[in-house]
């Protein structure tokens, strides 16, 4: 079909225009890079400031996080984050010891949390269980998680689809915002498909 000069092109009414296609949510989920560490930072530190979701009040450091990444490191434990096609940090996830003492070598505490945007899509499921899954390949048996009662009903829920059962709860333990805070205790069984290798947690006496 051709048009002359200055005609318009029909516009479809817009219950007969084809649908856009839909926006796809997709990621990356690898080990973190050093690279990394200050992205990692600015997600936590939003909820340190913004939410009663951790207890922490002061903000993150980089060098904060760094020690924290040697410490993973060297312990073969895994900190995994999930990175946008355009390379944007958008979650973490983390293993780190349990209770500092070496008899507690085979439980682990995980920690995960997502960038403001990355919440009610899956992303926070498809990490927890990337993570539960590296804990099982290096052998570990058991997963902790201490999530704040106060603010914090989506992570119970997330903890719960993936497995966690409550293990029991401390009311008044902490206090920020003005208010008193609890803590519920859930844990998930692994299955560990690998050995646990290397040091042991915490330092020997």
């Amino acid at each position: 079909m051709q048009f002359e000069p200055g005609d318009r092109r029909r516009v479809l009414p817009r219950h007969l225009r084809p649908a856009p296609a839909p926006e796809v949510f997709s990621y990356t989920i690898r080990a973190v890079r050093p690279a990394d560490l200050p992205h990692v930072r600015e997600i936590y530190n939003h909820f340190v400031s913004n939410s009663a979701v951790t207890l922490d009040e002061r903000r993150s450091s980089i060098p904060y996080w760094r020690d924290k990444y040697a410490l993973l490191t060297r312990l073969q434990l895994p900190f995994l984050v999930a990175v946008s096609p355009g390379g944007e940090v958008m979650g973490y996830a983390l293993a780190q010891p349990w209770a500092g003492k070496n008899a507690y070598k085979y439980t682990v505490e995980d920690s995960i949390y997502l960038g403001p945007g990355a919440g009610g899509k899956g992303l926070g499921a498809a990490l927890l269980q990337a993570l539960i899954d590296a804990c099982e390949q290096i052998g570990l048996r058991e997963m902790v998680a201490v999530i704040s009662d106060h603010g914090a009903e989506a992570s119970i829920r997330l903890h719960e689809k993936l497995g966690f059962v409550e293990a029991g709860r401390m009311g008044r333990v902490g206090y920020k915002f003005g208010r008193d805070l609890g803590t519920v205790y859930m844990r998930r069984v692994l299955k560990p498909t690998g050995r646990r290798r290397g040091s042991l947690f915490g330092a020997r006496r």
